[in-house]
């Protein structure tokens, strides 16, 4: 109800303007002006307004530049971020330079040739040399950052396997996470949605002998340094895995697995420790300073890495979420000893 009687006050403001702006045109002067044809005057003005807000738009532009790159993400965490963020930083440049250049003369030319009163525009028909060249340097340049982008995805997607490398199944389902470790004979066991029941939330396979041992948790703990492959499934719909601060993504399909894999290079302990995230923790325990309905316990921020689901997949996508946990070998290989196995599981 309450929303029916705004949507009526919001059309009888309108009903009024509008009323207004009648009985203001019926107030003129009889010899004012109200053609709708722009003279000099309405040109000269539109003119420099264009100036003006090339202008604002320049200084608003640095403005946010300066004082919200510190919301930027750091350092990537893992092995491949470095050349990622290159990439995109070069990308953003390019756009940048050739931005404020052609907004400059779309504003510039927009006041230079305003209208004036007996003066006709003129006619250009063409001009291939003109054309030629901002055709061709959009091109080399685009082909370069596509190639560039090109050999960048090979090397992350294609990442050298070995023996140390850490095998980690991610399962998504509306609206949360699962990682199953392999157990002691290094081999996760076979799973599929047919065999989700009671406790079995994954659908692993109870009759395979390599899924007794296999693990299952609610938290993501990773070692640093060293190679993990994650296998993606999804229960339901579309989610979409994503690390922000190891600059990963991958898709979860249902129906099929997905691949993707990267070496965590800074552990939750050091990252904390940052000048970046010690600055963003005392502005975020700054603005939570500010709500009186938090307690001092609550006030406080740590820093944690975060699974996140970038894929739109209902109600509750906002708040799914799996803490991510990147330590030392020694920590996780003790954190992992202390987890209950899928055989204990079931056997419960």
């Amino acid at each position: 109800m309450t929303v029916f009687l705004i949507i009526i006050v919001i059309a009888l403001l309108g009903v009024t303007f509008w009323q207004i702006s009648k009985i203001l045109e019926l107030s003129k002067p009889a010899n004012a002006d109200d053609s709708q044809v722009a003279d000099n005057k309405d040109n000269n003005t539109q003119g420099k307004i264009m100036l003006a807000f090339m202008v604002f738009f320049y200084l608003l532009m640095g403005y946010s530049f300066w004082n919200y790159s510190k919301f930027y993400l750091p350092e990537a965490s893992a092995s491949h971020g470095a050349d990622y963020d290159k990439l995109m930083f070069v990308s953003i440049g390019i756009i940048m330079v050739v931005q404020i250049f052609t907004q400059a003369l779309l504003h510039w030319f927009s006041y230079k040739y305003r209208g004036k009163k007996g003066q006709k525009a003129l006619f250009y028909a063409d001009n291939d040399k003109l054309e030629f060249i901002w055709t061709i340097i959009p091109v080399i340049v685009l082909a370069g950052l596509i190639i560039w982008g090109l050999f960048s995805w090979s090397d992350i997607m294609n990442p050298e396997e070995n023996e140390d490398t850490l095998v980690v199944e991610i399962y998504a389902y509306q609206f949360d996470w699962r990682a199953r470790y392999s157990g002691e004979d290094g081999t996760l066991g076979k799973a599929n949605v047919r065999f989700i029941e009671g406790v079995n939330q994954l659908g692993v396979d109870e009759s395979d002998p390599y899924a007794e041992d296999d693990i299952i948790t609610n938290e993501l703990h990773l070692p640093v340094n060293r190679p993990v492959l994650f296998k993606f499934r999804s229960q339901d719909v579309l989610h979409s895995a994503y690390f922000p601060h190891f600059r990963a993504q991958m898709n979860v399909v249902p129906g099929m697995v997905t691949e993707f894999g990267f070496t965590p290079t800074t552990t939750t302990k050091e990252i904390r420790n940052t000048d970046y995230m010690v600055d963003k923790v005392s502005t975020i325990n700054d603005i939570r300073k500010d709500r009186e309905d938090l307690d001092d316990d609550e006030r406080n921020y740590e820093f944690d890495y975060y699974l996140l689901c970038n894929k739109i997949c209902g109600v509750s996508h906002y708040n799914m979420q799996m803490k991510i946990v990147v330590e030392e070998e020694a920590d996780f290989e003790e954190w992992l000893s202390e987890q209950q196995t899928f055989g204990e599981l079931m056997n419960n």
